[in-house]
């Protein structure tokens, strides 16, 4: 069975910053894909960023030079570090995993961002 953790939400000022983490636990190896995603009231769930296995990313058009995603294979964990934080980014961060050909959610994290 597999686990997956987010943590690191919290209420924040405009233009202050936040560092979420995913982490990935039980019978698990060799992630693929991972990436997180996040979802406002009255919005769908979008991607905002994702990281495959050999480190490429790829981010959301409205966080590119704000966010930055990165993993660390050996512990099974994902990281967001999010800058310049804007009322705009306040929503449910999820993370996803990919591990043989199955998708993987947690339960999310929510971020506010004050103005």
């Amino acid at each position: 069975q597999v686990q997956v953790v987010e943590s690191g939400g919290g209420l924040v000022q405009v233009g202050g910053s936040l560092r979420l983490s995913c982490a990935a636990s039980g019978s698990i190896f060799s992630i693929d894909n991972m990436g997180w995603y996040r979802q406002a009231p009255g919005n769908q769930r979008e991607l905002v960023a994702a990281i495959t296995s050999g480190g490429a990313t790829n981010y959301a058009d409205s966080v590119k030079g704000r966010f930055t995603i990165s993993r660390d294979n050996a512990k099974n964990t994902m990281y967001l570090q999010m800058n310049s934080l804007k009322p705009e980014d306040t929503a449910i961060y999820y993370c996803k995993i990919n591990f043989r050909y199955a998708n993987y959610w947690g339960q999310g994290t929510q971020v506010t961002v004050s103005s």
